[in-house]
């Protein structure tokens, strides 16, 4: 199994109620985990969000806290709820209402990497299944929400970067229509998972660094952008998609020649979107 759940890497000094998320960059796989899949360990992490921590751990140093996963998203998602499960995949799962994320193998626990390429040659039972949700999902889910709790506490409100990347094809249709093919994706549910505020916060950050931006096509946000995003409660949720190929090499999982440039860019947004509430009244509920 995984070594751990997740790894919280926190500021000497608390001086941001933002808190950075990394769900899909965790890269421990177990032995026993590739002995049980058809894939091999190149394949096997076409899903995971590569380098996407390295992108945004130097929060810290702007006084925001890092979340990053330990488990693989091949292994269990993060980004799903846990009652997520597949039929097709788990035994002894009943099939419910129709679910798109499940119908096409991306569960909680998934059946499929990238490009629809099955994990396992047969199922698993439901007790390996709820293994893994107990040990991983539950106990990074814990985690993320004290940690904004603490945020909240602190510094009247708490704003989740829920950051994640994209295959660059991702992005063909909106380069098709004619538009300038955007580098970034803010998923914050059509404006339910945070207030206008905070995300024309990020968005203007991400452009001052030289980056394309786009909102909530294709990429609105998932289950944690949903479940966090309470802007009612002074709690903010955005997700952040950014095109793989800016800074790695899809194909290999290999950083690329500008990963160095495009972190120093990150770099400069997190430095800015880590500044979100200081010195002035905390964001009103809405």
């Amino acid at each position: 199994m995984p070594k751990s759940a997740y790894d919280v890497i926190a500021p000497e000094k608390d001086r941001s109620c933002v808190v950075f998320a990394s769900p899909h960059s965790g890269r421990d796989y177990p032995w026993t985990f590739l002995r049980s899949t058809v894939l091999d360990e190149h394949v096997i992490r076409s899903s995971e969000d590569a380098f996407v921590d390295l992108m945004f751990d130097c929060a810290p140093e702007y006084g925001a806290v890092f979340i990053k996963a330990g488990a693989p998203r091949a292994f269990v998602d993060l980004n799903r709820a846990a009652d997520e499960l597949d039929p097709a995949l788990i035994e002894g799962v009943r099939r419910g209402g129709h679910n798109p994320r499940i119908a096409s193998g991306l569960g909680v626990i998934p059946r499929v990497v990238a490009n629809g390429r099955a994990i396992y040659r047969g199922k698993l039972t439901s007790a390996e299944a709820q293994r893994r949700i107990d040990r991983y999902w539950r106990p990074y889910h814990e985690k993320l929400q004290s940690l904004l709790d603490a945020a909240q506490r602190r510094h009247g409100q708490a704003v989740l970067i829920d950051c994640h990347s994209m295959p660059h094809e991702a992005m063909d249709g909106v380069a098709r229509s004619g538009v300038k093919r955007p580098d970034i994706v803010l998923g914050d549910r059509f404006g339910a998972a945070a207030a206008g505020e905070v995300v024309d916060r990020v968005e203007a950050a991400f452009i001052a660094a030289g980056f394309v931006v786009t909102r909530n096509t294709p990429f609105a946000g998932a289950y944690i952008t949903q479940a966090y995003g309470r802007p009612a409660q002074a709690q903010h949720a955005v997700q952040v998609e950014i095109d793989r190929s800016l800074y790695m090499n899809e194909t290999l999982v290999r950083p690329n020649g500008d990963f160095e440039d495009v972190q120093r860019a990150l770099r400069q947004v997190v430095a800015e979107v880590a500044r979100i509430g200081l010195g002035r009244v905390p964001l009103a509920a809405e």
